[in-house]
């Protein structure tokens, strides 16, 4: 059997959805001309794309076309970097300083991927080959530059073109701004994916929104956290090109109208256009290139209200180009913000009953590019029951949640299937409140107990607050007992049987009469109507995963436990992973290099399980003499970009001890500064001779950002702050403790702090976090993790050793328990921790008032206002496990053996081997090498 074309992600407790493809192929035209001399400046300038073509001897840019027979060199480069400053000029043509530098650096590496990237898609469509989809709100890219001409091969090219010119590669790579098109570990997971699906030559395309503004740009002020716009395409964005004849209409609000037949159909209200920017993403070391295709929406030409413009209405005429723009501006809240940003659209389709649900932003364009590339390929032969067989739809977050109703509506509406047909099509199964799930539900748990059946439709419905189909209603309606006695029966009755029934017998008969009634579900007119993005994933998926080993429990046993005791054969587990090239190989040369050394060979980079080959090595005192120098080398990078970046001197020489990720009170970051204010405390209370005994120097390291509207999560960012600005400042404590807050976090920033940490603190609540990813990059460069047994950490503690990971704090399967312990008034704090509160609250840290945030760890009722995350209750075991980092720290042949081990056994880690997973168990496809 085929499979089907829908799977969800979930993350923790919401489901995630992912769509990939990159629609129709357009053809890139490069110079006719490979040669130009200008007299004027008197230089000669090659396309590196045009000579590319003429190198392969006249062939067409098509699948068959190949690169083998060309490598540019840095000559060539050199003269492709002219030519694109001269001729695709964003920069005045006097001078060529770093940002000119750069853009034109850019484009010819992009003219470099245009070959393969058209040749890539133009032979999957020649094959016809199952593709899969990717759709995210968020691709979390970074700088593009590095990582695109490391997986070319071409660095080293690169790097002496550059120098000819007067630019050394690192000073142009860091004009780059990194791409805003997310904010946290869901939007790099997405770019990692696609990094090894085309480096494992999967066929797939990704699809998701170009932001113009992303999230925010972070500055931390005296003040704490300010956000301003993020202007990441001020400058423009070489990698990208526009697809003016790729775009949909995208239609909001609208009603539902009753055609012939009584036939019902929904028709769109405002209509806006989403045009296709397409960014090329290749493989390592082969030439597979897939697509990233983002969505950029305008107005319609006949939305502008071109009379009142004319008239003097300007705020009037622009209003539906401003509503236009508002979903593709910024990158909302939290996730579980809901506003006009990301609940755009509310429109009613009637299939088989009544379904009312919220669509949600542009992601509309991306299904019907998806249905517009199967109808070309398919050609005169186009059969939709063949649509599952060519298309698998991975759909990541509950954003693109109603891309599953949205294709029921296209092939319905538009294709003119019928419902059966439609649905089948879209998942061999049911979905929501249509009565066929409705009936699945009824048919599993039977109606004899409606009380129980009643619970089941209320856990597992997909729209609440919704009235139920008739059929479903009447059986919560008992039946009125007839008032007629068959004048037989009544003869038959026993004068025994006629006496009357005393009270209490009257009772009871009741109860048992009415045991089996249950009262119907009725929608309440002062609630919302709401859509359970959740449980539509669920229901409307063939394959639900969730992101870890613990979390995949979790799911099954919790979050979805009804749907998986009905459909336990779509549940499955997918641990996240990180792509290796960028996490390894490109950001810390130095330690790749005595990697490649020690196991023999570069196969690492693609083959990460040569990684543990390191484990036979790891007492071996050449291999840590060398481990460390590396690890030191990066370490004076991190000295100087923290200088650099916000004028802190720190010491090399200290342990790097990191947390950096979203800013949020479930990620415990207020746990490790209240530890940091423990271990300050108790340095002010001893000699000088006392602390360099008892204390390990450290340089702690926080970065993320809160969201603008959670401010809890800001008056942590503004407590860490200040604990940095009296701790950094305090002479007694000089270099044996730093506190420094990294403004602005991002991929660029993680790239630079990650290879030069030592310690990492994954300390997040246990059962809270899905999985995790910056855990696995930490590990990946060599990095000791402090954590709990939470998400991927698990699974990490596993693969390094237990020795080699720092343990703390309550087990997911102990949390309810602890709470319920709050609750009750049973909970006794640790006097240390209470110590650390009162010496918050006497101000030794500044004037701000911090006693709603001490105050959130205190008292037993209410959410975030009993340590709702347990903060408190971990603490005691939290500071001692930093006792034990600083003995374990002291020895350092015992820290580098750990530091090894930790990269030895990251090797399951690697996004490579999730997406071989995902591709062999879920999307049912193949690697297509390129001949």
């Amino acid at each position: 059997m085929a499979s089907l074309p829908f799977s969800a992600t979930c993350s923790h407790h919401s489901t995630f959805i992912d769509f990939n493809y990159t629609a129709r192929n357009s053809k890139l035209f490069f110079p006719r001309n490979s040669r130009f001399t200008f007299s004027r400046r008197n230089f000669l300038v090659k396309s590196v794309a045009s000579n590319q073509k003429q190198h392969i001897k006249g062939a067409q840019v098509t699948g068959e076309a190949s690169l083998d027979t060309f490598v540019p060199d840095s000559a060539s480069i050199a003269s492709s970097i002219k030519y694109h400053a001269e001729f695709t000029p964003s920069f005045s043509p006097d001078h060529f300083e770093l940002p000119k530098a750069f853009y034109a650096t850019a484009e010819t590496v992009r003219d470099s991927l245009i070959i393969n990237w058209n040749a890539t898609y133009e032979y999957y469509e020649k094959i016809n080959v199952k593709q899969a989809y990717y759709l995210s709100m968020e691709f979390l890219q970074g700088r593009a530059l590095l990582n695109a001409i490391g997986n070319l091969e071409l660095t080293g090219a690169y790097a002496e073109a550059l120098k000819k010119l007067g630019h050394s590669l690192e000073d142009v790579d860091r004009e780059e701004p990194d791409a805003a098109l997310g904010n946290g570990g869901l939007g790099r997971l997405a770019s990692c994916f696609l990094d090894s699906l085309a480096t494992l030559n999967y066929p797939a395309r990704g699809y998701g929104l170009r932001y113009k503004y992303g999230l925010f740009k972070q500055h931390i002020t005296k003040d704490g956290q300010q956000e301003v716009a993020e202007n990441w395409l001020e400058m423009g964005n070489p990698w990208e090109i526009v697809r003016n004849d790729v775009s949909y209409p995208v239609k909001f609000y609208g009603e539902v109208i009753s055609g012939p037949e009584g036939v019902k159909q929904w028709v769109g209200g405002e209509n806006v256009m989403a045009v296709a920017y397409d960014v090329p993403i290749p493989g390592y070391k082969t030439k597979t290139t897939v697509n990233l295709r983002l969505w950029f929406t305008k107005v319609a030409p006949d939305q502008f209200d071109l009379r009142s413009f004319n008239a003097g209405d300007h705020a009037k005429a622009y209003a539906a180009m401003k509503n236009a723009e508002k979903p593709r501006r910024c990158r909302g809240g939290g996730r579980n913000t809901t506003t006009i940003l990301n609940l755009s659209a509310l429109y009613h389709t009637v299939c088989a009953g009544f379904q009312n649900y919220v669509y949600i932003s542009y992601m509309i364009a991306s299904l019907q590019d998806i249905i517009a590339c199967y109808e070309k390929r398919s050609g005169e032969s186009e059969n939709w029951e063949n649509f599952p067989d060519k298309v698998a739809v991975q759909m990541n977050d509950t954003h693109p949640t109603l891309c599953i109703p949205e294709l029921i509506r296209i092939l319905m509406d538009v294709k003119g299937l019928s419902w059966e047909q439609a649905w089948t099509i879209t998942q061999r199964s049911s979905l929501g409140d249509i009565s066929s799930l409705i009936q699945t539900i009824i048919d599993e748990y039977g109606a004899e107990d409606l009380e129980l059946l009643q619970e089941k439709l209320k856990q597992m419905r997909i729209l609440d607050n919704i009235e139920l189909p008739q059929s479903v209603a009447e059986l919560f309606v008992k039946p009125e007992k007839s008032s007629v006695v068959d004048s037989t029966e009544e003869d038959d009755i026993s004068d025994e049987e006629t006496k009357p029934i005393d009270e209490e017998d009257q009772l009871e008969e009741q109860d048992i009469e009415n045991k089996d009634e249950a009262t119907p579900i009725e929608p309440d007119p002062k609630l919302p109507k709401t859509v359970r993005m959740a449980n539509l994933c669920v229901a409307g998926g063939y394959a639900v995963n969730g992101v870890a080993e613990i979390h995949s429990e979790i799911v099954k046993n919790e979050v979805f436990n009804e749907f998986y005791k009905l459909w336990p054969e779509k549940f499955q587990n997918k641990t996240n992973g990180v792509t290796p090239r960028r996490w390894i190989r490109f950001c810390i040369p130095d330690l790749s290099k005595v990697i490649t050394k020690w196991t023999g060979s570069e196969d690492w980079v693609v083959n990460t399980e040569k990684l543990m080959i390191l484990r036979k090595f790891a007492d071996n005192e050449d291999l840590q003499s060398e481990w460390r120098e590396a690890k030191r080398r990066n370490k004076v990078k991190v000295a100087s970009f923290l200088r650099e970046k916000i004028g802190y001197i720190v010491n090399p020489d200290a342990m790097f001890d990191v947390q950096v990720k979203r800013i949020h009170e479930y990620m415990r970051q207020l746990l490790n500064i209240m530890g940091i204010v423990y271990r300050y405390k108790k340095m002010k209370e001893m000699s000088h001779e006392e602390r360099k005994a008892c204390f390990v120097p450290r340089v702690c390291i926080f970065g993320g950002k809160a969201f603008a509207t959670y401010i809890q999560a800001k008056r942590i960012v503004k407590f860490i702050a200040d604990v940095g600005a009296t701790v950094n400042h305090d002479p007694e404590i000089g270099d044996l403790l730093k506190v420094v807050f990294v403004p602005d976090y991002n991929v660029s920033v993680a790239e630079m702090l990650i290879p030069g940490s030592e310690l990492s603190q994954h300390i997040s609540t246990a059962g809270m976090e899905a999985s995790g990813t910056s855990n696995m990059k930490f590990a990946m460069n060599g990095c000791i993790l402090i954590g709990t047994l939470d998400g991927a950490n698990v699974e990490i503690r596993q693969k390094v050793g237990e020795d080699n990971f720092f343990l703390f704090g309550a087990k997911a399967h102990e949390i309810a328990g602890l709470r319920k312990e709050r609750a009750e008034g049973k909970f006794v704090p640790d006097p240390r921790f209470e110590e650390v509160k009162a010496y918050v609250r006497s101000g030794v840290f500044g004037p701000y008032n911090y006693e709603k945030l001490m105050g959130s760890l205190e008292g037993n009722e209410g959410y975030g206002r009993p340590d709702y995350f347990l903060v408190g209750k971990d603490f005691p075991s939290y500071i001692e496990c930093q006792e034990k980092v600083d003995e374990a720290y002291r020895d350092q042949k015992r820290w580098t053996k750990m530091s090894i081990l930790n990269t030895a056994g990251s090797y399951k880690f690697s996004s490579d081997r999730t997406i071989h997973d995902y591709a062999r168990d879920i999307w049912r496809i193949d690697p297509v090498v390129l001949p």
